[in-house]
């Protein structure tokens, strides 16, 4: 038998993490001390919308709740660019350390300000590497070429286009290529050509075009995502739910010791 394959998957969820994916990394990383296997977090960087990076954090003294996030190059990209590519204003950094000294530790305002990185997916990567979390755990992006043109074909997806001088992620419907501005209202784009390489899945058909990839033997899994997997789209995988954690929308900016 080959050796465990133990997955989760989540959009960049925060300049901090999220600490709903705290608790899937401690999830994955017990499971492993059980069976063995290799951990691998399917980083959904496709993803194009903007609140998935809201962070809350507290005040050191006050307790409050604070919830800040990127700044975005243009309403376009903020609104419809996959997070990959949604660029990020050169004194956004700068202007956020002021504002998190009230909010994290020395240590994590020091990490947070080595971070390099001009786009939002790989911002928040390096902020969970550089936090400890992807020790001995390997990274695989949705919005990687290599990634998409080996996974399987989906019938419901996203298409990531260029429009108005951006890449844009529009849903295909019917056979056009919308953008969605919320409720029922949509803007079709101008129809074009496209390969696989510019196509990623929707909430319903990621985790087939996932599994066609990672072959996991083991899915952490989130409670949101307990409501909308269906099993039996990869009924070879055990499905584990994520460890409890209290306040779990808001950032977890601790380190691994």
């Amino acid at each position: 038998m080959s050796a465990p394959v133990i997955c989760f998957g989540q959009q960049p969820c925060g300049i901090f993490p999220r600490r709903f994916l705290y608790a899937k990394f401690v999830t994955a990383r017990r499971l492993q001390q059980q069976i063995g296997g290799e951990i691998v977090f399917f980083y959904h960087d496709s993803d194009h919308d903007p609140r998935e990076t809201q962070t809350t954090l507290r005040h050191h003294k006050t307790d409050e709740p604070h919830t800040l996030n990127f700044a975005f190059a243009n309403k376009l990209q903020r609104k419809f660019s996959p997070l990959f590519l949604k660029r990020i204003p050169a004194d956004w950094p700068a202007h956020t350390a002021r504002e998190l000294g009230a909010y994290v530790s020395p240590r994590a305002l020091e990490a947070f300000r080595a971070v390099r990185a001009d786009n939002v997916a790989d911002f928040c990567l390096e902020m969970y590497r550089a936090m400890g979390l992807l020790e001995g755990v390997r990274v695989v992006r949705s919005g990687d070429r290599a990634v998409r043109e080996a996974a399987c074909d989906i019938a419901e997806h996203f298409v990531d286009v260029p429009h108005q001088g951006e890449t844009v992620r529009a849903r295909l419907i019917d056979g056009a290529l919308k953008l969605h501005e919320g409720g029922n209202s949509y803007v079709t784009l101008p129809a074009q050509p496209f390969a696989k390489a510019q196509i990623s899945p929707t909430r319903d058909s990621r985790l087939r075009w996932m599994q066609g990839v990672l072959h996991c033997t083991h899915y952490i899994c989130g409670a949101g995502e307990q409501a909308y997997l269906d099993p039996a789209d990869a009924p070879e995988i055990a499905f584990v739910p994520r460890d409890p954690i209290d306040r779990s929308d808001e950032a977890w900016a601790e380190f691994r010791a």
